[in-house]
This record gives structure tokens, sequence and C-alpha cells, in this order.
């Protein structure tokens, strides 16, 4: 069985949820984007106006150009984000915690602000996530270096739907599509720079994800049935952490 351990300053944590009910989180640009600003917005110690915010950068959107609101400066006093990856009905983060309860009080910033702003923009009324948070702790480097392939790769299952089944169809397709795929942190990495990069810790993350080229090579080996991804061999080193 998995233990409970209390979320700790220093340590590294995989963090997701999804919708309830498996309802959609995400469904067009300006629902990513505006879950994209607030990891940015809220690793801050002193809480930041949104609105106020976005007026200052002139933001109406994820295509307005109308200004940068990730220039806008933050202390990253709660976490260390080291990736991330957003799909339609849930989401992964790859969190470090920098202060006691940085991780809550992050994961309360974000979710509180993009629960208020979805219910407003799409008339929603009711619970919007499946409860807290859920949390591993990656505390073995096995686990480390899975975590991040995984949170990145994870997208794949938009095009393969059995990719998680280490299946994969078109390698060469899925390759492409994580290339362009902007909700994920793998863009970042692997693509192009871009002002999204704010959200990141990006000079400590880089150490420790994969070449672009091991990326390919695993995508290749899931034509074979590869069981690179088998959680099993990593659940002796797993925590489960309470929220």
């Amino acid at each position: 069985m998995l233990r409970n351990a209390s979320l700790m300053a220093g340590e590294t944590y995989h963090i997701f949820n999804r919708g309830a009910h498996k309802q959609p989180l995400f469904t067009c640009a300006d629902d990513y984007s505006r879950f994209l600003i607030l990891l940015h917005l809220s690793n801050n110690s002193e809480s930041i106006l949104l609105r106020d915010t976005l007026a200052k950068y002139k933001y109406r959107g994820p295509t307005s150009g109308d200004g940068d609101v990730f220039s806008e400066n933050v202390d990253k006093s709660l976490v260390e984000i080291l990736g991330y990856s957003l799909m339609s009905n849930h989401f992964h983060l790859i969190l470090r915690q920098k202060s006691d309860n940085g991780i809550t009080n992050f994961m309360r910033k974000v979710c509180t602000g993009y629960a208020m702003y979805f219910n407003l923009k799409h008339e929603h009324s009711g619970t919007l996530f499946q409860g807290k948070f859920k949390s591993n702790h990656v505390n073995t480097d096995q686990y480390f270096n899975w975590i991040f392939a995984y949170v990145h790769l994870n997208p794949i299952s938009l095009i393969e739907s059995q990719w998680d089944e280490k299946i994969l169809i078109n390698p060469t397709r899925a390759q492409k599509f994580l290339d362009s795929y902007k909700y994920s942190s793998y863009y970042d990495f692997y693509t192009d720079e871009r002002p999204e990069r704010a959200i990141l810790a990006y000079e400590e993350a880089k150490n420790y994800i994969e070449d672009k080229s091991d990326i390919q090579a695993l995508l290749a080996s899931f034509e074979q049935g590869s069981d690179w991804f088998t959680e099993k061999s990593l659940s002796r080193g797993r925590t489960s952490v309470k929220t």
C-alpha cells in the first residue's frame, strides 16, 4: 500500500487533477491561456489582482498580441514549476515545494482563480475539479526520470488513444504533434523559446529532462510495445501525499 506523507519543502511532487464527473476543464484557447497565466502569477508570496494585471498588459486573449502578461515579475517563492501538461479534462504538474505549505497555497490560488474564471465564462455551476488535487512524492531517481517523460508525452493521447498501453501506431506523427502542442512545457524544452517559459524554473528543470533524441527513441520503442512506462516498478519508491 502507498503510505501517506506531508508535503515537504525541498521535495518534488507530481500534482494532478481532473474535471469533476469527467467534464472538460479546457474547452478553448482562452481556457488554456488563463490556466497558464495563473500558473505564472500565482507563484508569488503576495496576492496579485489578476484583472489589473491583465489590463496593465492590455491582454485580450491568447491571440491578441496586446502585451505580454508573462513578463510580470513574480517572486516564485512558493514552488519551482519543473514541468506541466494541460489536457482537455485534466492537468499534470511537476512541482518542487520551496516553502512550508507552498504547494497547497499555490494550488489553492491556481484552482480557485481558474474555477471563478471558468464558471463565469461558461455559465457553469457546481464543482469544477474532482476534489482536492492529488499528489505523488517523486522520491526516487527512477521515478524522477520517469515522471518528466510521462508528463511531457501525455498529450499524445489526444491523437493516439493507446499510447499509455505502450502502443503507438505512428511515432513520427506523435513527435510532430508534441512539437506543436503549446499547452505543455515540452514546447519550452524541445521546440522554441516563448514568453510562457517564464512559468518554469527553466534552468533548474532542464538539467533533468531527456535529450530530444532520447524522446524520439522512446517513441520509436513504443512500436515494439515498450514497457518503460510500467508504474509497477516504481511503486516501492513512490509515496502518496495528502493535500
